[in-house]
């Protein structure tokens, strides 16, 4: 297949097109800076001023849309939370306008989304099913992004949702500043110990967006979440397992929101999320346990 990858460069991207080139697909990366191609790897600069995207992108068959500036960056400042929501609302208007002027338009739009849409909770039980959404930064943030990508439904093109929950990985993400305390022999719960998280290890994330691609009857939102999420403390307790260090040293909210600010709402809340939509199309995580998780990627 030829995949376009906008926010290619990214975490998850970078996994991605790893992923998508070893498989013999070709790849074509939308980005702000020019770059030389490479085999099956072009890139194509968009959202500057003269850029015609569109010429570099004919015929694909699938778009992957994960650009927008890292919630994980910095604090959430007022400055920081418009560059975020922004970011997401022009890169996927640009998609859109591209795929309105494309003759031969891509089956299938796959658009970064998560579950911070729904609201933090430490006894609901959340699936796709769900139409409560979360009063929030984050919840509104992802409300807008989603309704706006689903306006490619307009020219035939299948839209899927994928909302990703805490994503695992070495390189980057949430899980090398969780492991950290407790490789310097100082972890411990964090907060109250209650909230949940809702991981997936990155690698299932990557296949999932494959899976999604090659499989038509997957449509509109997709948890990607594994099904086993776990309470904040067992998440503190299984790295201190698989770590061989001790887990004794509480954060407290207070210190956290000292920190980070209204950031701190990533780790001192939470959501149970079920991946009923995969699951129900036959998808298979490779990684089931956080245990077996945490023991690929730290071990």
């Amino acid at each position: 297949m030829k995949i376009v990858i906008a926010g290619g460069s990214g975490f998850i991207g970078q996994k991605l097109t790893e992923f998508l080139l070893d498989e013999g697909h070709d790849v074509v990366i939308l980005t702000r800076k020019a770059q030389n191609s490479l085999g099956k790897l072009s890139y194509v600069k968009w959202l500057e001023e003269g850029t015609s995207p569109e010429n570099g992108v004919r015929n694909a068959d699938a778009i992957i849309n994960l650009a927008g500036v890292s919630i994980n960056d910095g604090r959430w400042s007022k400055k920081h939370q418009k560059q975020i929501y922004e970011s997401r609302m022009i890169a996927t208007q640009e998609l859109i306008r591209i795929i309105a002027i494309l003759p031969d338009k891509p089956s299938v739009l796959i658009n970064a989304s998560a579950i911070g849409l729904y609201p933090p909770s430490n006894h609901a039980v959340y699936s796709e099913d769900t139409v409560e959404t979360a009063d929030d930064f984050l919840g509104k943030t992802v409300f807008d992004w989603e309704n706006m990508a689903k306006q490619v439904q307009q020219y035939g093109v299948r839209p899927v949702l994928m909302r990703f929950g805490v994503v695992l990985g070495n390189e980057s993400g949430a899980l090398p500043l969780m492991v950290l305390p407790y490789k310097v022999f100082s972890g411990g719960t964090v907060g109250s110990g209650e909230q949940w998280v809702s991981w997936v290890h990155v690698i299932d994330v990557v296949r999932a967006i494959i899976f999604a691609i090659e499989n038509e009857k997957v449509t509109g939102p997709v948890n990607v979440t594994s099904p086993s999420p776990v309470r904040m403390k067992k998440f503190g307790q299984t790295i201190s397992s698989v770590l061989h260090r001790p887990h004794w040293l509480p954060v407290p909210a207070f210190m956290m929101k000292a920190v980070l600010g209204q950031k701190s709402s990533l780790v001192l809340e939470g959501q149970h999320v079920i991946p009923k939509v995969l699951l129900e199309a036959g998808f298979n995580f490779n990684y089931q346990s956080l245990t077996s998780a945490l023991e690929d990627l730290l071990l």
